[in-house]
């Protein structure tokens, strides 16, 4: 592979590379000035990379046309070429540009997740202090202090939300405190992915993806089920597609959906058990024709865990989603508490249906209007209720973040199957 200084732009007459598409620049204040911060959703650049406000008339002209020659047409006096270039190669070098360099490093990122053994937190630091002291200071303040469920000595599976965990506290502590005293050797987690759909030629047609991976979280290391997860691959190996599975986990690497859940049993749970991570991408097909392709995956997926792991006493389902997300963040024309009203009879059908333990409801409702609150939870909820059919819920929690600052809000929940 060539050595990722060699593949830097270099050249004064050729086209600098245009800032990546994928890319957001958001203005943020700090001391008094403003300063422009990259946020990629991919995590190829620098988490805290941000250039001073000044700078957004030269970003304007990485457009992919001019070379550094060109741009010298627009820039004050005393600024060389040299100069430049070296900005330009300092963008590249933060992987802000759609280059050869960002490509090579893009694919090695992919490469390097992809052979370790070992998923490190991405969530750390964000969502809830990075350091294990602190962390659990942290939850142990919040267990104390927030209502909490009484605990119960047998359930099936709880379904929780993957919101930051500073906003949705009050909810996490009254759904975990629940299952305090359980001790399960093994955990199926189904949770949302939010990134799959990022990389078609990965996994179009695979909405399950299964890591190997041992989940290091600040506050302990969750071991993955191999052994459990070898079982799934012998099963489907010679027919994956009809399974809908695979095991390239890239999906995984800037995923959050899982985290948030290892923190609170890592937190609360003292006795040795392992897991099975499983991400669960966009089940939309089945909004046009519930027994497609995609449905008749999904049943055979559901159909292999209840198979294997449904009836097992050592098997909790810990399943992770959020509910409803509107307002002008994410897409709507109205801000979020024109909208609160409506979302709020959405959900509690959506959790009805949930705890009742009918998939079919559950998918009825979110395929009147294909999804108009983007319930980032009925993937994952809708296939686990496809794997354990008729199980009984009780709802613990709902509430809504009213993100007033960017007019937007998410909604969350939690059922507890006893």
């Amino acid at each position: 592979m060539t050595k990722k200084s060699d593949s830097i732009f270099s050249s004064y007459t050729d086209p600098i590379p245009p800032l990546r598409f994928d890319v957001q620049i958001i203005p943020i204040k700090q001391d008094g000035e403003t300063f422009l911060y990259f946020q990629d959703q991919y995590g190829y650049a620098p988490s805290d990379f941000a250039v001073p406000q000044s700078a957004r008339s030269m970003l304007s002209m990485f457009d992919g046309q001019r070379s550094v020659e060109d741009m010298m047409e627009f820039t004050g006096q005393g600024i060389s070429k040299e100069q430049i270039l070296e900005y330009v190669q300092f963008l590249d070098e933060n992987a802000l540009l759609h280059s050869a360099y960002f490509k090579e490093k893009a694919e090695q990122t992919e490469l390097e997740y992809e052979q370790s053994d070992v998923h490190q937190s991405i969530t750390a630091g964000l969502a809830y202090p990075d350091d294990s002291d602190e962390i659990t200071h942290f939850l142990n303040e919040a267990f104390e202090k927030l209502p909490t469920s009484e605990p119960v000595q047998n359930a099936k599976a709880l379904y929780a939300p993957h919101i930051d965990i500073r906003v949705g506290l009050n909810s996490y502590t009254k759904a975990f405190s629940a299952i305090k005293d359980l001790k399960p050797k093994r955990i199926i987690v189904l949770a949302t992915s939010h990134y799959s759909g990022m990389y078609p030629d990965l996994y179009e047609e695979k909405p399950f993806v299964i890591s190997t991976k041992d989940f290091k979280m600040v506050n302990g290391t969750v071991k993955s089920d191999r052994e459990s997860i070898q079982k799934i691959k012998e099963q489907v190996e010679s027919e994956s597609e009809h399974y809908g599975v695979t095991f390239q986990d890239r999906a995984h690497r800037i995923e959050h959906s899982i985290e948030q859940h290892l923190v609170f049993i890592n937190h609360l749970w003292e006795h040795e058990f392992s897991m099975i991570p499983i991400l669960v991408g966009s089940l939309d097909e089945l909004f046009y024709k519930a027994d497609g392709f995609q449905g008749q995956q999904v049943d055979n997926f559901s159909g292999l865990l209840a198979e294997l792991f449904g009836g097992d006493e050592d098997t909790f389902f810990l399943i992770s989603g959020d509910l409803a997300h509107i307002g002008k963040k994410f897409g709507d024309d109205k801000p979020a508490k024109e909208l609160f009203e409506d979302i709020r009879k959405f959900d509690e059908s959506f959790l009805d249906f949930g705890a009742s333990g009918s998939p079919q409801k559950i998918l009825k409702l979110m395929s009147q209007k294909y999804d108009p609150y983007r319930i980032c939870g009925y993937p994952p909820l809708y296939s686990f209720l496809q794997t354990m059919p008729d199980v009984d819920g009780e709802i613990l929690t709902y509430d809504i973040w009213d993100e007033s600052e960017r007019e937007s809000g998410v909604s969350f929940g939690s059922i507890l199957y006893r």
